[in-house]
């Protein structure tokens, strides 16, 4: 048989594999950690993110809170009238030093411009209680308009969620 057969059965294989895990990826996603969810190991471990975003340095009026464990993602969606954020968080506990990984998604509909992508991934050195900004856009003047999303990382306690932010 040639090379090329090869080459193509190696290519569809890798195709599928990526496919599947991104089929899993996503329904793991979607499902978020409630108290239900969780034994005395997982409570012992759990965070709550508070999450604040602030468009041009106005508050937005949505405001999240969401348990995580860490290494496991979180994902917040915000929706505009021309803008639409998606952002997923991971903390990651370690001795060496915590991080928060945040990986943001961001569609803008520009009247002049068009449809506009951004995307951004950054790991960030954190501290429990400490508040972290996180600028999904970046911090650059030239796209007009900034969104800074805050987020604090603090150590689950048993009813500190309100029912309806979980």
């Amino acid at each position: 048989m040639s090379r090329s057969f090869y080459y193509a059965i190696a290519f569809k294989t890798t195709l599928a594999f990526f496919i599947l895990t991104s089929v899993i990826t996503a329904e793991a996603q979607e499902r978020q950690v409630s108290d239900d969810d969780m034994n005395p190991e997982l409570r012992r471990r759990a965070l709550v993110l508070d999450i604040n975003a602030k468009v041009d340095n106005e508050p937005l009026a949505q405001s999240y809170q969401r348990i995580a464990i860490p290494g496991s993602p979180v994902n917040i969606k915000m929706v505009g009238s021309n803008v639409v954020v998606s952002v997923q968080f991971t903390p990651f506990i370690r001795r060496s030093g915590n991080v928060l990984v945040a990986h943001g998604q961001i569609w803008i509909n520009d009247t002049e411009k068009g449809m506009s992508y951004y995307t951004s991934i950054q790991t960030i050195p954190m501290e429990i209680n400490e508040p972290i900004s996180f600028f999904p856009l970046g911090q650059s003047p030239e796209l007009g308009s900034s969104i800074e999303i805050i987020i604090t990382v603090k150590r689950y306690e048993e009813n500190a969620i309100s029912n309806n932010e979980r």
